[in-house]
């Protein structure tokens, strides 16, 4: 029997196909070649290609709001191989950024590459503190993102690996995938992975009554006041953010459609000729700041339920809102502003779908939920309030 040579078999391969074998075995070269210096790649969140170290010591988050997600995956210690983060942590949610601080003293000296904005990261001191890895955000404002090229650029020509994630732009899609990217980038895989199964299982939880739900059944109307008591006018709002949240808690926002981008305002004339069934506002009070901010939902790490649940009425007494017939009847709600950016999200879900469902989400326990996430990832208790009611 004669032997045909791989040369011949090749030649006789159409040029298509000897392309592609072609392509293959440089693939698997390079992927020899990257092992064997103990790097590995992964495929991030804006679907980039990304080589970094198998050992990650040093790292860097794009948001200080991200320290959650990595101490979910470091909870012994979450700051051991932090060594610079943004400054957005103790200035949007100080009360939040406290508890970490008191559980972990050495937060106060990790670096500090940029206050709480995309504007002031300074690509400098980011290089300076020598971190392999960068933890970025798809899209944000405080801190760099995906449009942040030019950043990206100088940091990946220092040899620091950047990847992106998202917890914020398409959460209910990308939360578990984000933590199971950082599991696999951390070498903490088995614990993101529960963590995204856990969290999966739960928002299946509103899901699958709102798919068993008739076509027929309407949704609740409702109006969505973002950051309350951020500024004296009416009637802010958005569609983005927690608005995404509402959606897949079963709500009908009255903004979709009405306003451009993520957030923006209604008119007062027409919120009130709509009349919404439910109000929610989101809550970005401080428990030591009521005097200063006195018509703040004040909910979060600080916040007690008579707190939480006294804002809110104060902050019903507004003009405008406390003409809502949603408001007279007592259909008013809040919701931590902050879930918009968190992997807790789906508590938030949970909370608002029995707002807006009542009986058929009577057996749904919202701050179980988020009791549980908490005692299975977090090293820091579940501290505050994270909605309220009147």
């Amino acid at each position: 029997m004669r032997t045909v040579s791989t040369r011949i078999l090749l030649a006789r391969l159409p040029l298509q196909a000897r392309a592609w074998l072609w392509g293959l075995g440089l693939w698997l070269l390079c992927a020899v070649h990257a092992m064997a210096q103990g790097q590995h790649t992964v495929t991030d969140l804006a679907g980039r290609s990304v080589t970094l170290p198998v050992r990650i010591d040093r790292i860097l988050l794009g948001e200080g709001r991200l320290l959650p997600v990595l101490g979910m995956l470091d909870s012994r210690n979450p700051t051991q191989r932090l060594v610079a983060m943004m400054g957005d942590y103790e200035t949007l949610d100080p009360a939040g950024y406290a508890q970490w601080q008191q559980k972990f003293p050495q937060l106060g000296k990790v670096a500090r590459v940029g206050r709480a904005s995309n504007n002031s990261f300074s690509d400098e001191l980011a290089i300076a503190q020598r971190p392999q890895l960068a933890v970025f955000s798809l899209s944000g404002g405080h801190g760099p993102s995906k449009g942040d090229r030019e950043i990206v650029a100088r940091l990946e020509a220092a040899g620091i690996a950047v990847v992106f994630v998202d917890f914020r732009q398409d959460p209910l899609r990308n939360t578990p995938l984000s933590m199971e990217l950082l599991g696999q980038v951390l070498n903490r895989r088995e614990r993101a992975q529960a963590f995204a199964a856990q969290w999966r299982s739960e928002l299946d939880r509103v899901r699958s009554v709102l798919e068993r739900m008739p076509a027929s059944a309407r949704k609740p109307s409702v109006f969505l006041e973002n950051r309350v008591g951020l500024a004296d006018d009416c009637c802010a709002t958005m569609v983005g953010l927690v608005g995404l949240l509402l959606d897949a808690a079963g709500g009908s926002n009255m903004a979709r459609g009405l306003i451009p981008g993520e957030h923006g305002t209604l008119n007062p004339e027409l919120l009130l000729g709509q009349q919404p069934q439910i109000y929610i506002g989101t809550g970005i009070g401080q428990m030591a700041t009521q005097a200063q901010t006195p018509l703040r939902i004040v909910l979060g790490a600080d916040a007690t339920p008579e707190a939480a649940r006294s804002s809110l009425a104060r902050a019903l007494q507004r003009p405008f809102i406390r003409q809502l017939q949603a408001v007279q009847k007592g259909q008013a709600y809040a919701v931590w502003h902050h879930f918009y950016n968190s992997p807790f999200n789906v508590a938030a879900v949970q909370a608002m779908a029995k707002w807006l469902y009542p009986q058929q989400f009577a057996q749904l326990d919202p701050q179980a939920t988020l009791q549980s996430l908490y005692q299975n990832f977090m090293p820091i208790p579940l501290r505050g309030v994270y909605w309220t009611s009147l």
